[in-house]
C-alpha cells in the first residue's frame, strides 16, 4: 500500500509508554486583584500513546493518511472556575459589572501528535450556577486565609447544563538551533461551538529553550493560547524554555458573561473581540514538569473596571 504524500514527509513521533498527570491553577491573586476570572483549577490526564485501546488504534491508523505518522492520546480532566464583579462586598451587585458564576466541567479528549502538529478534539460538559460550588470554594478559601466572603453569591447565574465541543490545532514551527538549544515559533488554530462558549481563535507562541520537542507549550484553563497536557522528553531528560504569545478570540457567545440561555438571569455586554498575552517559564526533570505563566486579557464586556486583567497560571504535571 502506498502511503499519501503528506505521511511521507513527516515522521512519527516515538511510541510513549508513559501517560502524563496534570494539575494547573489560575488566580489573580498575584496580582493585588479579586475580580472576573478570579480563580481556575484542572486536574488533567493524558494517556500513553503505546497500547491503545483497539477502537483508538485503528483511527490512529486511518489518521497517518490525513495527517501523516503520528502518535494518538485520549485524555480526561476535571476543572472549575469561579468569576465575580469588582465589589464583593455589595451584597447586591452592580447590575453592570460581571455576573458571580461558577463553573463545574469534565472534559474526554482525543490529542494527536505528529513531529510538526498537535490536534486536539476536545468535549467539554458541566454545570454553570450554584450547583458549581462556587460560592463554597471561593469563601471557604477566604476562610482559611482570613479575607472577607464575597457578598453578592445569592445574584449568581442559575444553573444551567453547559457543553462546548473544541477543536484546536498547533503547528511546531523550527526557527534556529537543534534539541541543546533552540528557537521556536507554534502557531494554533481554535474553534469552540456550545452554549458555554462559542468563538474562534488564532495565535503563537515563540519559545527558546532546550528539548522543545518535548511538548507544544505550557497547559493553560481554556479559553486560553493553551499548550499540551502531556510532554515526552526525548533523549536527555532535562528541559527548558521561556516563552511569549498571544492569542485573539471572535467571541459569539459567552454563558458566563451573556448569562444563562434559558432563563433570566444578570448578564453584560461582552465584546466580540478578546485578546490575552502571556509569558513564562518552563522547567522538565526527572519525568516532572513545571510551569508558570503571567497573562494579561483584555476588556471582555463593555464598562468592565480596571481595564486589562492580569492572572498567574502554574502547571505541574508529573509522567508515569
Amino acid at each position: 500500500m502506498m502511503a499519501s504524500p503528506l505521511a511521507a514527509q513527516t515522521a512519527a513521533p516515538p511510541p510513549d509508554m508513559a501517560g502524563t498527570l496534570g494539575f494547573s491553577v489560575e488566580n489573580d491573586t498575584l496580582n493585588g486583584t479579586d475580580r472576573n476570572y478570579t480563580n481556575g483549577l484542572l486536574l488533567t490526564w493524558r494517556s500513553p500513546s503505546a497500547d491503545l485501546p483497539a477502537p483508538l488504534a485503528w483511527l490512529d491508523r486511518q489518521l497517518d493518511f490525513i495527517q501523516g505518522p503520528g502518535r494518538l492520546r485520549w485524555g480526561l480532566a476535571l476543572g472549575q472556575s469561579i468569576f465575580t464583579p469588582t465589589d464583593t462586598q455589595a451584597t447586591n451587585p452592580d447590575p453592570n459589572d460581571r455576573p458571580y458564576a461558577g463553573l463545574l466541567y469534565g472534559a474526554l479528549s482525543l490529542s494527536r501528535v505528529t513531529d510538526t502538529s498537535l490536534s486536539v478534539l476536545e468535549l467539554q460538559a458541566g454545570m454553570v450556577g450554584p450547583s458549581a460550588g462556587g460560592k463554597f470554594v471561593q469563601n471557604s478559601f477566604h476562610a482559611a486565609i482570613g479575607v472577607e466572603p464575597s457578598n453578592g453569591w445569592d445574584y449568581q447565574l442559575n444553573d444551567e447544563p453547559v457543553v462546548a465541543l473544541i477543536l484546536d490545532r498547533k503547528w511546531r514551527v523550527r526557527l534556529a538551533g537543534d534539541e541543546h538549544l533552540g528557537l521556536e515559533l507554534l502557531p494554533s488554530a481554535t474553534v469552540s461551538i456550545g452554549n458555554l462558549a462559542t468563538y474562534v481563535a488564532g495565535g503563537a507562541l515563540l519559545r527558546v529553550g532546550r528539548n522543545l520537542d518535548a511538548d507544544f507549550g505550557p497547559p493553560r484553563i481554556r479559553p486560553a493560547l493553551a499548550g499540551s497536557a502531556f510532554f515526552q522528553p526525548q533523549g536527555d531528560s532535562f528541559g527548558w524554555y521561556i516563552f511569549g504569545g498571544a492569542e485573539g478570540r471572535a467571541v459569539a457567545r459567552d454563558v458566563l458573561l451573556d448569562g444563562n440561555t434559558w432563563s433570566e438571569s444578570r448578564s453584560v455586554d461582552s465584546r466580540p473581540l478578546v485578546a490575552d498575552l502571556q509569558a513564562g517559564i518552563a522547567v522538565m526533570w526527572q519525568g516532572v514538569r513545571f510551569s508558570y505563566t503571567q497573562v494579561w486579557r483584555t476588556e471582555e464586556f463593555y464598562g468592565q473596571r480596571g481595564g486589562m486583567q492580569q492572572f498567574g497560571s502554574l502547571n505541574m504535571s508529573v509522567r508515569f
